[in-house]
């Protein structure tokens, strides 16, 4: 066989290849969802919205706080930040091993500067839920 004739049957397998696996959406076409996943859970605790914030979580979060007044029960005690920020602004979108991770930026009503890990879960049916929250203070808070 030919290197040419050989070198276009090993390319068309490839894109036949391309076509039939399964491909997973990338990252920075998620971004814009994922960012407005964030947003509309955080104006929804602004608003003391229980039913819409718990719409934002996902299954598993759903399966540990059965309903939304339990949801946003440990939202107020567990994350005052996110809950009710003084401030919001968005850092870095990045992939790790079990999904993107969304830094957010916060400050608290103390004034206090916090980061938070937002990861997400994609569903059967291609959409994005929240499916959990590290709260950490922000590398660029003072001691």
């Amino acid at each position: 066989m030919r290197p040419a004739r050989h070198l276009s049957m090993v390319l068309a397998a490839l894109c036949l290849l391309a076509l039939v696996l399964p491909t997973r959406p990338a990252l920075a076409q998620d971004g814009t969802v994922l960012r407005g996943l964030v947003e509309g859970q955080i104006a929804a605790f602004r608003a003391g919205d229980a039913e819409r914030a718990y719409g934002f979580a996902a299954p598993d979060i759903r399966r540990l706080f059965p309903t939304p007044d339990r949801f946003i029960d440990m939202v107020k005690r567990g994350y005052p930040p996110v809950y009710q920020p003084g401030s919001v602004s968005f850092g870095r979108l990045r992939q790790n091993a079990d999904g993107p991770v969304q830094e957010v930026y916060l400050t608290g009503a103390d004034g206090k500067e916090w980061l938070a890990l937002y990861s997400f879960e994609q569903q059967a049916d291609g959409s994005w839920k929240i499916s959990g929250c590290v709260l950490t203070t922000s590398p660029g808070a003072s001691a």
